[in-house]
């Protein structure tokens, strides 16, 4: 490219290079046919060796990610960091719907038990059931009595409430404690702003000072 050092130099092929790479960036969750130009320019922009590294990245990922076999987990070993922490408390399981919600449980430094991914939620409109989901994996880390309290964590949105009642009716019996995560006004909400079912949530999740 004119006035850059940088670009990687032209080579034969049927001149679709770029808008292929456009295609699958715009593939990209939550990455608009603006930000695919952005990356895809950035990397045009690039020295070879920066678009080595992220190719290499993201192929590396694909060979040596894999879902851990107790609680699925992302895992680039045998099991994950959290599974194989023996400093974990093994009383208490959170159950999360995709990996990433264990990320963002993790960050927060507040729990320090074990997870259970479950895959997905229940949504019948996209023929979801529990049966595609990680359920019967989950029954089974309960069956030995050493989890005294599972923690319902999927999102507070249809989909997340059908799958935690679900998960509640099926494991209460198992005499294992069933708890969800509060969910209510965001700290420096507005009232005046609030939904009525996210006010009505913070209501009923209110306690003492």
């Amino acid at each position: 490219m004119a006035g850059s050092g940088s670009a990687v130099a032209a080579a034969p092929g049927d001149g679709r290079a770029l808008q292929r790479l456009l295609d699958e960036l715009g593939r990209l969750p939550g990455i608009g046919p603006k930000s695919a130009q952005r990356i895809a320019y950035y990397l045009l922009e690039a020295d070879a060796e920066t678009a080595r590294r992220l190719a290499d990245a993201i192929l590396r990922v694909k060979e040596q990610v894999h879902f851990c076999p107790i609680c699925f987990n992302y895992a680039t070993r045998e099991h994950c960091d959290v599974c194989d922490d023996p400093t974990r408390d093994r009383s208490r399981i959170c159950v999360v719907s995709e990996p990433r919600d264990v990320q963002a449980i993790e960050r927060t430094g507040s729990f320090h038990g074990l997870y259970h991914v479950l895959g997905g939620v229940i949504s019948p409109m996209d023929k979801v059931g529990p049966e595609q989901l990680h359920v019967r994996e989950l029954l089974g880390r309960l069956a030995d009595g050493t989890v005294e309290e599972v923690i319902l964590a999927t999102n507070p949105d249809v989909e997340g409430e059908t799958t935690a009642t679900y998960l509640s009716r099926i494991i209460r019996p198992l005499g294992v404690e069933v708890t969800r995560l509060a969910s209510g006004l965001p700290v420096g909400g507005d009232l005046e702003y609030a939904d009525e079912v996210t006010l009505g949530r913070a209501i009923e999740a209110r306690r003492a000072l």
